[in-house]
């Protein structure tokens, strides 16, 4: 079947349009990815995306449905530290596969089923802790603080996507630098940075459970 612009529509429906989106974003980043881009890489005309989406913020209302998609839902039947745990571990790993989702993935006025869905078996998690509402809210803030706030700092880090092997790196900015002027960074680098086995990524783990712990330490304190 041909668009009016001779191009093929063949196959064409709203599920292939996004997989195709995510899979360009993925590339070029969301900024740059356009209707006309995205045609493109799908080998059709523009205004043959017109007959299944909306618009671009139509596309990118679904990306993001996609992307959590990816991300597990914790199940409020287990134990609530170790599902939101889980499902910390798991939004990481979505947002490492998609950086360009990192500043958009709260901020659609529009979500879709799979993103109120998410959030429904987030919060019946949460509110499953026992813990009063307050600190309910304040421990589903400062985890997902946490964890969009590391994956974002993952991805400008120098090393790319060498699994978090700072060594290379970290000698090539160390070599010039004073140890009488820089001994905190020099010490820092050079005795742990730069040891056989440093993983930027062990220090999610760790402070993971630093949050986590420290929101159940706060609802003992309360009574709760």
């Amino acid at each position: 079947m041909a668009d009016s612009g001779g191009g093929s529509r063949r196959g064409l429906d709203r599920d292939r349009i996004v997989s195709n989106a995510v899979e360009l974003a993925d590339e070029i980043g969301l900024e740059t990815l356009t209707i006309r881009r995205l045609a493109d890489h799908l080998g059709v005309r523009p205004m043959s995306l017109y007959h299944y989406v909306h618009s671009k913020e139509d596309i990118v209302d679904a990306m993001v449905g996609r992307v959590f998609n990816e991300v597990e839902r914790p199940d409020p039947s287990e134990p609530w530290k170790e599902a939101i745990r889980g499902r910390a571990r798991s939004l990481r790993a979505a947002l490492r596969r998609h950086p360009w989702a990192i500043p958009i993935m709260e901020s659609r006025r529009t979500p879709s089923a799979d993103i109120l869905d998410h959030h429904e078996a987030l919060l019946t998690t949460w509110l499953g802790s026992g813990l009063p509402l307050p600190l309910v809210a304040h421990g589903v803030a400062v985890v997902d603080a946490f964890v969009f706030g590391f994956a974002l700092q993952e991805t400008a880090l120098p090393f790319g996507d060498r699994d978090g092997d700072l060594s290379e790196v970290s000698e090539q900015m160390i070599v010039p630098l004073s140890p009488e002027r820089y001994p905190s960074l020099v010490r820092f680098t050079a005795e742990h940075v730069m040891q056989p086995g440093y993983d930027f990524g062990d220090s999610f783990e760790a402070g993971l459970g630093y949050v986590l712990d420290g929101v159940e330490r706060a609802g003992v304190e309360s009574g709760s």
